[in-house]
């Protein structure tokens, strides 16, 4: 790969993607399992849903929610699918807000892969 926008685009779209192309299978790997363990707990947790309020009850909490759910990539789409029929108990769940934090951690650890990938691909990092 000689582009670093496909790489950085790989990258996000899928986590550890932007690794596995440069040959660092390793980090590749575990950036990925760590990253899509913490999407999938988070959809079970019924954080897929959260926060359960719109832009009008909160704007700056609602954007920031919606940029760091944004860098899953794919499992951006994933926890959207799952959030398109919510469970009219979500809310309840004792793990709702852990379930929000998680994927919203995911999403920003992988925006930090993505810098990586890029910073490996310019050579500033090995």
């Amino acid at each position: 790969m000689n582009n670093p926008v496909v790489i950085g685009f790989l990258a996000w779209l899928f986590p550890g993607a932007g690794h596995f192309l440069q040959g660092k299978h390793v980090r590749g790997l575990i950036l990925s399992a760590a990253i899509w363990s913490m999407i999938i707990i988070a959809i079970f947790s019924g954080g897929a849903y959260f926060p359960g309020f719109g832009f009008d009850d909160g704007q700056l909490l609602y954007m920031l929610n919606l940029f760091a759910k944004a860098g899953n990539g794919l499992g951006t789409g994933l926890s959207y699918l799952f959030s398109m029929e919510p469970d009219p108990k979500a809310a309840a769940l004792s793990t709702f807000e852990y379930g929000g934090k998680f994927i919203e951690t995911a999403g920003l650890l992988n925006y930090l892969a993505i810098i990586d990938a890029i910073d490996i691909y310019l050579g500033r990092k090995k």
